[in-house]
This record gives C-alpha cells, sequence and structure tokens, in this order.
C-alpha cells in the first residue's frame, strides 16, 4: 500500500470535512485526485473504494443532488461529512476513574487487544479526557496472552466472518475440521473457549482453544453475525465444570515435591504391584486432562501415566509431537532486523489513516513532546513517525492555499502543531479498541482495592467508568459482550496483602519457596518491588539476597511469608525503577534460539525475545534470554510440537533426549528415570 494512497484518503476526508455544501465529483477529481487522463469509469471505481474505506473508519459521507435533477444522476451529486461525524464525544474522567481505566488497559500489556488498548488510550488522552495518571505503585494485574488462535478469532468477530480450523474432541478425541460462526470468546476454568455456531452440527458449540489442532482460518468470503444481546459470559456460566477424576501416576522418590502436595495418596513401591524399586505411585485429582498432560509433560521422564487412558493418550501425544519437530529438517537462522519482527498483518494504508487521525489531535493536545517520545507513543520508529508527519505538511484543503495545509514543526527535535483542519478531536472508538477497554474494566471486578481507594471507592469507579466508555463507544461496544475475561482475583488473598503491605512500607519479607525447576523448598529473604498477574495467577518480584539478584515468585508456591523486622536493603537494584518485565536479564543469562510454529509464536512475546524472524509457513525464529538452561528441556517437552530449541546445540541435544527418555517409558517396561533436565 503506496503512501500516495493514505495522502489521497486524508485530503478526500479533509475535503469532505471542510465544505459546507458539498464537493461534486468533477470538483474532487480534479483538486483530491489531480486526475485528467483516466476514463470516467476508472475514476468513478476509485472514488467509490475511497468512500468505502473511510466509511470502515466511521464517517457518515453524506450525498446531496441539487434541485430540478434525478436522484440517480452521478453528475449532481455533492459529497460531505458532518464535523461530527464519527468524533469521540467527550468523556471527562475522575483521577479514580482514569486509574482502574489504566489498569483495564494495561491488562491486555503482554496478550490480544494490548495494541487496542494502548489505541484507545491515546485518544482519550489526545481529545484531554485522560489526565496524566500513573498505575498503583507495585501492583500490575495482566491477561495472559491465548496466543494466534485468540488473535485470528477477534479478527473474525470485528469482521463478521466464520472460521475454520482442526479441533480434538473431548468425547470422541477424534481430530476433525470445523466451519464455526464465531460468537464469543471468553476464560472459563482457566481455559479460552470459543462459543460459536458450529455449520457442520448446525448447533451452538464450545471449543476450548487448546484443543484446537492447527492454525484458525478466517474465511473471509464468508458473512456471519454475532445473535443480539448474546453474552459470552452468561453462556461460560452456564458450562459445567468437568467431573473430578483421578491420575495414577508413577514417580521417583523424593522428586515432584509439588505433585507430591497435591496428591490425595501416596503409595511405596512395596505395595504396588509390578511397581519398580524407588518408585511411589501418586494419586493426583484433576479435572482437566489437557491441563494436567502440559504439566506432566515437562517433567519427562520423572513421570509415568499409569492411567486414565485419556491423560496417558494426551501426555504421550505432546511428547511425541515435541520429539517430531525437533527431528524435522533444520532452518536458516537469520535475524534480518535488530528487534522483534512484527508478526500481525502488514500495515497498510487504513493502518497509517487511522494512526494520523490519533497523531493529529494527539498533537494538538500535547504540544512541544520530544519527536522520539511521539514515536514511543505510538509504536512506531523515529523514521515511521517523520514519514507520517511529511504525509501530513503535504495534505489539507482542495484550494491548496498555505492556511489550507497542516502546520506542523520538528525542526528543533520537538514537535508542534500550529494547524489541524478540523481533526483536533480523535475519531471513535474502533470495535477492537472498545472491547479491550471495556472487557478489561469487567475483568477488574475482584481485584483489591489500589491507589489508596477503599473497596467501595474502586467499585464506583469501575461502575461509573464503565457506563461513560460505553456510552462513548456506541455501536462499537457491541464486540465488548462477547470477549469475556480470566479472573484476577489472587487466590491466596492473606500472601497478596502480606507482600503489598512490604511494598508499600519498604520493608523485607522472609519466605519458605517451593521451586518447580530445581524442585526444592528454600528460605529467601527478599526485598519485595512488585505484584502482579498473569490471570489469576499472581507473582512478585523481588530482590533475593541469597541469589543476589532480582527473581520472581509464584504465590501459590510459597509455603510461609512473614516480614523479618528489617527495611530493605539500599543498592539493590530499586535505583533502576521496577522492571515491567517477568524475565529480567542478567550478564549470566543463556541466549537460546527458538523455533516457534505459527501456534507457539505468542511464547516469544510471553518470554521477551530480544529478536525474532518471521518464517515462510507463519513461524518464527526467536532469540531468548533465559536465567536458568537446565529446565529448558522441561520447556519444550511442556509445548508439546509448538517449540524448539535450534541454538545452543548442546541443549537442543539434552531437550531431544529429555524427551526420548519420557517416551522409552511408554514404549517399554523400563523403570522410571533419575536423569537431570539439561
Amino acid at each position: 500500500m503506496s503512501a500516495s494512497r493514505t495522502e489521497r484518503l486524508l485530503n478526500l476526508l479533509i475535503a469532505l470535512l471542510n465544505t459546507k455544501y458539498g464537493l461534486s465529483r468533477a470538483v474532487l477529481r480534479e483538486k483530491v485526485y489531480h486526475d485528467a487522463g483516466a476514463s470516467d469509469v476508472a475514476f468513478g471505481r476509485m472514488f467509490e473504494r475511497d468512500k468505502s474505506d473511510l466509511k470502515q473508519f466511521g464517517f457518515d459521507i453524506e450525498t446531496l443532488f441539487d434541485h430540478g435533477f434525478g436522484s440517480d444522476d452521478p453528475a449532481s451529486a455533492r459529497y460531505r461529512i458532518g464535523k461530527e461525524s464519527n468524533r469521540l464525544p467527550y468523556v471527562q474522567l475522575t483521577p479514580a476513574e482514569g486509574t482502574v481505566l489504566l489498569l483495564a488497559a494495561q491488562l491486555w500489556e503482554r496478550a490480544a487487544l494490548g495494541s487496542a488498548a494502548a489505541s484507545a488510550l491515546r485518544k482519550l488522552q489526545a481529545s484531554g479526557d485522560l489526565a496524566d495518571v500513573e498505575l498503583p505503585a507495585g501492583v500490575q494485574p495482566r491477561i495472559k496472552p491465548a496466543g494466534q488462535a485468540f488473535d485470528d478469532i477477534i479478527a473474525a468477530m470485528n469482521g463478521q466472518h466464520p472460521v475454520s480450523f482442526g479441533y480434538r474432541a473431548a468425547s470422541t478425541g477424534k481430530n476433525e475440521r470445523r466451519l464455526v460462526e464465531p460468537w464469543g470468546l471468553g476464560s472459563r476454568f482457566g481455559q479460552w473457549y470459543l462459543v460459536g455456531f458450529d455449520r457442520g452440527r448446525k448447533a451452538k458449540r464450545f471449543f476450548r482453544l487448546s484443543r484446537m489442532t492447527s492454525d484458525v482460518h478466517v474465511e473471509a468470503g464468508q458473512h456471519c453475525e454475532i445473535p443480539p444481546g448474546f453474552d459470552t459470559r452468561a453462556e461460560l456460566d452456564g458450562l459445567s465444570e468437568l467431573p473430578l477424576q483421578e491420575a495414577h501416576l508413577d514417580v521417583a522418590e523424593g522428586r515432584l515435591l509439588g505433585l507430591r502436595k497435591r496428591a490425595v495418596d501416596v503409595t511405596g513401591a512395596a505395595a504396588t504391584s509390578g511397581s519398580q524399586p524407588g518408585i511411589d505411585r501418586l494419586s493426583v485429582p484433576f479435572r482437566d486432562s489437557e491441563l494436567l498432560a502440559e504439566e506432566l509433560a515437562s517433567y519427562g521422564p520423572h513421570v509415568r501415566v499409569a492411567g486414565p487412558p485419556e491423560l496417558r493418550g494426551a501426555v504421550i501425544r505432546r511428547l511425541e509431537a515435541a520429539a517430531a519437530f525437533a527431528s524435522s529438517p533444520a532452518v536458516d537462522i537469520h535475524f534480518p532486523n535488530a528487534g522483534p519482527a512484527p508478526r500481525a498483518r502488514k500495515r497498510t494504508s487504513e493502518d497509517q489513516l487511522n494512526r494520523m487521525l490519533q497523531l493529529v489531535p494527539f498533537l494538538v493536545h500535547n504540544q512541544g513532546l520530544p519527536i522520539q517520545e511521539v514515536a514511543d507513543r505510538f509504536g512506531v520508529t523515529r523514521n515511521e513517525l517523520v514519514d507520517d508527519l511529511t504525509i501530513l505538511i503535504c495534505s489539507g484543503r482542495p484550494e491548496g492555499y498555505p492556511d489550507d495545509l497542516f502546520d506542523i514543526d520538528w525542526e528543533n527535535e520537538h514537535v508542534y502543531i500550529r494547524e489541524h483542519l478540523e481533526l483536533n478531536r480523535p475519531i471513535r472508538f474502533s470495535v477492537d479498541e472498545a472491547c479491550a477497554l471495556l472487557t478489561g474494566l469487567a475483568t477488574l471486578g475482584g481485584l483489591p482495592a489500589q491507589a489508596g481507594m477503599s473497596e467501595d471507592e474502586q467499585s464506583g469507579a469501575l461502575e461509573s467508568v464503565t457506563l461513560k466508555l460505553t456510552g462513548a463507544a456506541g455501536e462499537a461496544g457491541r464486540l465488548a459482550a462477547a470477549v469475556a475475561g480470566p479472573p484476577v482475583t489472587p487466590a491466596d488473598a492473606g500472601a497478596f496483602d502480606t507482600i503489598t503491605r512490604a511494598i508499600q512500607s519498604g520493608h523485607q519479607l522472609r519466605l519458605r519457596y517451593l521451586s518447580q525447576q530445581h524442585d526444592s523448598v528454600s528460605e529467601r529473604d527478599v526485598d519485595p518491588f512488585r505484584l502482579y498477574s498473569l490471570d489469576n495467577t499472581w507473582y512478585f518480584e523481588a530482590y533475593c539476597h541469597s541469589k543476589a539478584g532480582l527473581r520472581n515468585f509464584r504465590l501459590d508456591r510459597i509455603e510461609e511469608i512473614v516480614p523479618n523486622g528489617r527495611p530493605v536493603s539500599e543498592g539493590a537494584g530499586t535505583e533502576q525503577g521496577v522492571p515491567v518485565k517477568l524475565y529480567t536479564p542478567n550478564d549470566d543469562d543463556v541466549v537460546v534460539v527458538l523455533q516457534l510454529t505459527r501456534q507457539g509464536a505468542g511464547l516469544a512475546d510471553d518470554y521477551y525475545a530480544e529478536r525474532t524472524a518471521v518464517l515462510p509457513d507463519g513461524g518464527l525464529l526467536a532469540e531468548v534470554r533465559f536465567g536458568n538452561a537446565d529446565w529448558l528441556p522441561m520447556f519444550v517437552a511442556q509445548h508439546g510440537g509448538a517449540a524448539r530449541i535450534l541454538q545452543p546445540s548442546e541443549l537442543a541435544d539434552a531437550s531431544a533426549a529429555w524427551v526420548a527418555a519420557a517416551l522409552r517409558q511408554y514404549k517399554q517396561a523400563d523403570p522410571i528415570q533419575t536423569v537431570k533436565a539439561g
């Protein structure tokens, strides 16, 4: 998509916004299109396409006809756009409302809809409706990324298209192709579900995203609609939880402490018929075989599933997929860019125009910002921003006089705008933007009160800002009820409260912590910095004095946590501010090159890849820093064919050996292995 098309669409929009009586096709053709050579038919097709593009942004293009001419005579038609057409209404927010709104937008930071949430916030900031508020100190709830399937389904719902995908049914275990009209996406029981109309079965069905066995394909040539009043949360609330079962697992004595804590029965080898010496039989309750299989596959040769068959088969399937991916032909390792590469569709002229329609009002209300800061706010490079500004200063009203053009100056590395040509208000929220904010606000309902607010004050702010944004979103808010986020309520309210008070007061904590990677329990003295979540799994980041570095601890693996009576240490890394990443880089990190399938490409975001490169099959090369390489074989096994290690070669070999040893236990009657991961 060329810059000239972006400029043409922008000039057409400005021309139609800045005319009271409308402009004829002849005037537009001469003044906006500068076209005298093309045929009337070719020009007519181009003009209709451009009108359609502007309508996609929500601009209502009026067609006026002179008296005495037929209403079907294009020569007599004049076109205009009302100055208030599709402008975002004023949304005045209190500081409390701004705080909860920022929390709601930050939920999507590393997940799908993250860019939409950021774009919506920019629009509110550009209109002057959102004051500069900051996140509450030390608490950042987030929604766990749901993978590429989530992005594809959201795009399909937005465009009103059906989707097709491979799916392994829980009832039959069969893998079949499904064609589904997507009505809603939501989280329930710790899993994301698609709710929709299965065209093959001619009935409403629920599909778990983790059971999809192929990429989601958007059927762009077909149309469907979400039923009026459809509410995904209400649909999922009626979904029955899977029945409770018991997994029978053979585990080496003294291994897998976390799994043992969940066991309702542990039987020694002497009491178990046919078991190997040094092996315990654990009975562990579970509901979801796929969810438990992901965990058990990561333990590799340290555990063997004796039953039930569905769970055993799910673990073997993951291990076999990991082994097959590891043995597939190697790909060339080449990173053409210095940083993460975009995995989304290529940017089009519509994307650029959308950014400009945000950029102009943003600059009006934020005069004199450094040009690099503006680029960072919009998630583009400095060069891309300069390209946008260059197009803007060459665009304007059809008359072409100096006062009819945008007046923008950035020569001193600070950006000023003096003429905005009626684009000083941002356009209304898109469907994605409204969905990101409204779904995020609904998700915050169970979060403990933040920023000095009481529970009632936070609840009141959530309710009031939701009403204001629902009104401002208008029709674009229709998708919000079709997306239901996961709860972010901390499971261990006591530990959450203890850590929150310690962060606020600046005091150390002592904890007994179960490390899943090292399969051991240790005591630590830590300086707590920040609490954050992925769905309702909460972590806290702290300076660990025993490790002399920043570490992240899961709240559900803390066995005991109490204040130790000492203030946090000076110079423990806090001078650099609270890191915004779960995985904090250190000098002794191992740099690993991963190959990810398209379904597993989201892992690059989960682990903050420093460089990525898109592969021809839609997969991804990702260069990631890991602080502990010992657990990487577990990582590969857990993700069952979605990821493999390419470099370092010794880690790739160790991972392949880990998966092979695990598979041997199911193909032979070998005893449980006690090899080290890595």
